[in-house]
């Protein structure tokens, strides 16, 4: 990753410089870093960001700056955080009829407090 600044309001693409080919059975989350968002206002836009098991190359994090001054990178700070878990992708099946659920249809909000 090279240096940059980010100034208020802008978003931008981040190379990392870091490139992953993760195994089947598994996926990367692209997460952003909490004491970046307290202390500068800094955000991962499409956080959590997924790469799945099928990816090859370089990962890139799209990062906006929430906060009210230019914010500077340099060379190898860390900006976001991998998390690496499981991943699972089942063929979907058309269906005319879901099972039924405790829940029932409710939508949103519908599962209590």
């Amino acid at each position: 990753m090279e240096a940059f600044t980010l100034a208020p309001g802008e978003r931008r693409l981040i190379g990392t410089g870091v490139a992953v080919a993760i195994p089947p059975g598994l996926c990367g989350l692209v997460l952003p870093r909490s004491g970046l968002a307290i202390k500068h206002g800094i955000a991962c836009v499409n956080a959590p960001g997924l790469i799945d098991p099928n990816y090859r190359g370089e990962i890139g994090v799209i990062l906006i700056n929430h906060g009210s001054e230019a914010w500077s990178v340099e060379a190898g700070d860390r900006i976001a955080q991998l998390l690496i878990t499981a991943f699972a992708a089942p063929e979907l099946v058309v269906v005319d009829e879901l099972p039924r659920s405790d829940r029932g249809a409710g939508g949103f909000g519908s599962s209590g407090r």
